[in-house]
């Protein structure tokens, strides 16, 4: 007990302590011995803020008693940095923090296919639709999808996640116990059931604006990659994105309309060639489908063939070039068929109205659409936007709109 009294005092060391504490432990060796040097000591510590080490030299170990009463009222778990539980992903990190705490239970993150998803909280229906797309789609094929847990688009993400039946982890920018948002609460439960809460942050601590872009490099950190779906080029996920690449993690980028502000973030990704331009699911497992054979689920049953070079590839413990190819049917019409009983996930209602109101080669405007389906406006242009983007719908001469799609209901 001692022991962890001294790691949550380490932890708790001025503002963002976790930024510095394996530059700490690096030089002590332990918390212990963190915990009884002295003033010199610290100040030979290059780079360490000067908030930091006056925080270093308040010795009461009051504060780590009264975070240990709140989790375990609280059924709270504490990982430290020794802990075997603790993902290996964080540890590597030189800004690691020395504690996390969880509620719920938490995957090896270390064995999963994670893959993070962020955007902006005044998402626009474009975003919240993508986002939710895209981690229900993740999840049914096997990965675990990380986000925060504010409104827009981490919210959506969760909920796709969790749609789909898979785990889900949500880090925080403050304590456990403490809602934010308030209308989140019942998302807490439901990603403490289905997955974990994580926070570097102890019991009670507010929600400040300074500690989201510190928790955004624990969005990255526990992830293979980043997927962004929306942000202004200044946003809390282009610093994910930022944290990303530093760490050596993927970015992804979902491309959005040149006249908005919030896609200006991962437009700019792409445009620079730091983010991937991904319109699907599988331009990002496709990354990882034979480095988690065991948990990414296959887009279609393996030939005798594909299955031998796949256990090969495995066997020598390493990622071939290209994955094997999957045999793909010869098509039996020149036009794509979208079932809606066989795949009722294909499109969102507000999609299949649309193809709907398309089929026998019309062309249509949105506002024919809009005083043809009776949806709003403004979900009209969302819902064309994603058909563009998935190639289902083309908009031609005169803002028209067509469709090559047959559509099956």
């Amino acid at each position: 007990m001692s022991t962890l009294r001294h790691w949550l005092w380490l932890s708790t060391r001025g503002p963002s302590p976790g930024m510095y504490a394996a530059q700490i432990l690096d030089r002590f060796g332990s918390p212990e011995a963190a915990f009884f040097a002295g003033e010199t000591e610290y100040d030979s510590i290059p780079g360490l803020p000067r908030s930091v080490r006056e925080a270093l030299l308040d010795k009461s170990l009051e504060g780590a008693d009264d975070i240990l009463g709140k989790c375990d009222r609280l059924g709270i778990r504490v990982l430290t940095i020794q802990d075997t539980e603790y993902p290996e992903r964080l540890r590597q990190l030189h800004t690691a923090p020395c504690v996390l705490y969880v509620k719920g239970r938490l995957p090896l993150m270390d064995e999963e296919a994670a893959v993070t998803i962020v955007g902006a909280r005044r998402a626009s229906p474009y975003g919240v639709e993508t986002a939710s797309q895209f981690g229900l789609g993740l999840a049914r094929q096997g990965a675990l999808v990380v986000s925060g847990s504010a409104v827009g688009v981490d919210s959506a993400a969760i909920k796709g996640a969790l749609r789909g039946g898979g785990k889900v982890v949500s880090v925080l920018g403050n304590g456990i116990d403490v809602i934010y948002p308030m209308e989140n609460r019942a998302l807490y439960d439901d990603v403490a059931a289905a997955g974990a809460l994580v926070s570097e942050y102890p019991p009670g601590t507010q929600p400040l604006p300074d500690h989201f872009p510190v928790r955004n490099r624990l969005l990255a950190g526990l992830s293979l990659g980043v997927l962004v779906v929306e942000g202004a080029p200044r946003s809390g996920s282009l610093i994910t994105a930022r944290w990303a690449l530093e760490q050596d993690r993927d970015v992804f980028a979902i491309p959005g309309p040149i006249s908005s502000e919030l896609s200006k973030g991962p437009n700019g990704l792409i445009r620079r060639s730091e983010a991937r331009l991904v319109t699907d699911v599988w331009d990002i497992l496709g990354e990882y489908e034979l480095l988690y054979p065991a948990r990414i689920r296959p887009r279609a049953p393996l030939s005798e063939e594909a299955a031998r070079a796949r256990l090969s590839a495995i066997q020598a413990g390493k990622k071939p070039d290209k994955a094997p190819p999957a045999p793909v049917p010869e098509p039996e019409a020149p036009r794509l068929v979208i079932d809606r009983k066989a795949d009722p996930e294909a499109l969102t209602d507000d999609e299949a109205a649309l193809l709907r109101a398309l089929q026998g080669d019309k062309a249509c405007t949105a506002d024919d659409l809009v005083e043809q389906t009776g949806i709003p406006a403004r979900r009209v242009l969302s819902a064309l936007t994603m058909l563009q983007v998935r190639q289902l719908a083309q908009q031609g001469s005169g803002g028209r709109f067509t469709t090559q799609v047959i559509l099956k209901e």
